[in-house]
């Protein structure tokens, strides 16, 4: 699809491209017929040449008029060469980026894939975002468009980068008002939370959940798509109140959230449209989330150990690293350090099979701040910093046991950071729900 032609530009544009093509084809055929008639005429009589200036005038004549109907579209090839997307020019080359983005999409994360799904978003996201600052949204490739939006959001949030994921929701804006889709418009506005989520600003993304509701289509009733975009909503809910209640003090404040986490969570396994092993993954390991912050260890352990069970089967080493590390979490609540250390262990090489390095910069975290309790400074103090190196922004609990390894006394009592299963964790399972 060109990315200057509208829909309803379509049919004079190639009305106007069959006029310069047929001017081509006269100056060609003038050409050679001038030239033919020429040397029959000069074989019988000595006026000839007369014939081929005629047929020359003629044939530079249409070949003008070929050049300039057919100038815009060498125009345009040449702006689009410009902006750097050259390669993509028609709706089936936009649809099958979008065939390529979903597939790696799907591998993000998991133990046949993840590592080549990270390779292929690296070397292929500036290519991705070149194509969607170049095609116009309309009907026609909204539907496109939206995969190619959904592969760079579960990248975006895999490497923690909210601003870069609030664009995308601009973007699928203007993709959802140039195609006239409010399914889109509510999938925008959803995303939209997750970026504010991300980015603290919780209030905002309040409201964009709020606004997510309010447009989504009444007409759709309870179909498979609904279903999907509520199921989502409430995860993201859920994540709002675990993020309140991260900032609270202990007390009424911090059990009131993590009970409203509790029951959004439940909602949402409810509102499924279908049963799905990666949704029950991500929902089991925010809920054991929950029971760490109630304080209840072996709550947390009764939805970790069917997770990660269930997360080997289906081969998804992402969430499988996730369960094993809520496991060290809760054995260090316990007061099984030792046991803690295996299991975060455990999930950091898993992380770093697939390149998640937030994950496995987590993981070398509680590590490092095990070995300050420990008395390990020295050791403490390479295990964090080689957090730090992988995480994507500051954590405040790096902060304080970074400041602790490189002094003495007693060290801080602060707790391992839980690992809340984002809604990117919830993406693949929307895709399989038929979200469009």
């Amino acid at each position: 699809m060109s990315t200057e032609d509208s829909p309803e530009e379509k049919p004079a544009a190639k009305g106007e491209r069959r006029r310069g093509d047929i001017f081509g084809i006269s100056a060609l055929a003038s050409a050679l017929l001038s030239g033919l008639a020429g040397e029959k005429l000069a074989q019988s009589l000595d006026s000839g040449g007369w014939v081929g200036v005629v047929g020359i005038s003629l044939t530079i004549g249409f070949a003008l008029i070929w050049a300039i109907y057919n100038a815009p579209v060498g125009l345009r090839r040449y702006r689009r060469w410009r902006a750097g997307a050259a390669g993509i020019e028609t709706s089936g080359e936009v649809h099958a980026v979008a065939e390529e983005a979903e597939q790696w999409l799907v591998s993000l994360g998991s133990s046949s894939g993840g590592l080549a799904a990270t390779a292929w978003f690296e070397l292929n996201e500036l290519r991705l975002r070149n194509l969607l600052a170049n095609e116009k949204p309309d009907a026609d490739s909204a539907d496109d468009l939206a995969r190619i939006c959904d592969a760079l959001e579960a990248w975006y949030i895999t490497r923690h980068e909210p601003a870069e994921l609030l664009d995308l929701s601009d973007y699928l804006t203007a993709v959802a008002d140039g195609s006239g889709r409010r399914d889109l418009l509510e999938l925008a506005a959803a995303r939209a939370a997750t970026a504010y989520r991300m980015l603290g600003d919780l209030e905002t993304a309040s409201t964009k959940l709020g606004i997510s509701d309010n447009v989504a289509p009444a007409r759709r009733g309870h179909s498979r798509t609904a279903a999907a975009l509520e199921t989502r909503r409430q995860v993201e809910r859920a994540l709002l109140h675990l993020a309140r209640a991260d900032a609270a003090p202990a007390g009424n404040d911090r059990e009131e959230a993590a009970l409203n986490a509790r029951d959004r969570l439940d909602d949402a396994r409810l509102s499924r449209p279908g049963p799905d092993v990666a949704g029950d993954v991500a929902i089991a390991i925010n809920l054991a989330i929950v029971h760490l912050y109630q304080q209840d260890p072996e709550g947390a352990l009764d939805q970790l150990r069917p997770a990660a069970a269930r997360a080997t089967t289906a081969g998804d080493t992402s969430g499988q690293a996730h369960a094993f590390e809520l496991t060290g979490v809760a054995a260090w609540m316990l007061e099984r350090p030792d046991e803690a250390k295996k299991w975060w262990q455990h999930a950091e090489h898993l992380y770093a099979e697939i390149d998640e390095r937030e994950g496995q910069g987590r993981c070398l975290q509680h590590l490092g701040s095990a070995a300050v309790v420990a008395g390990e400074r020295e050791k403490a103090r390479e295990l964090l910093q080689q957090s730090a190196l992988l995480r994507s922004f500051e954590s405040p609990t790096l902060v304080t046991y970074l400041e602790a390894a490189t002094e003495t006394g007693t060290p801080p009592e602060v707790p391992p950071e839980p690992r809340r299963a984002t809604v990117g964790r919830i993406r693949r399972l929307i895709d399989r729900w038929l979200l469009r």
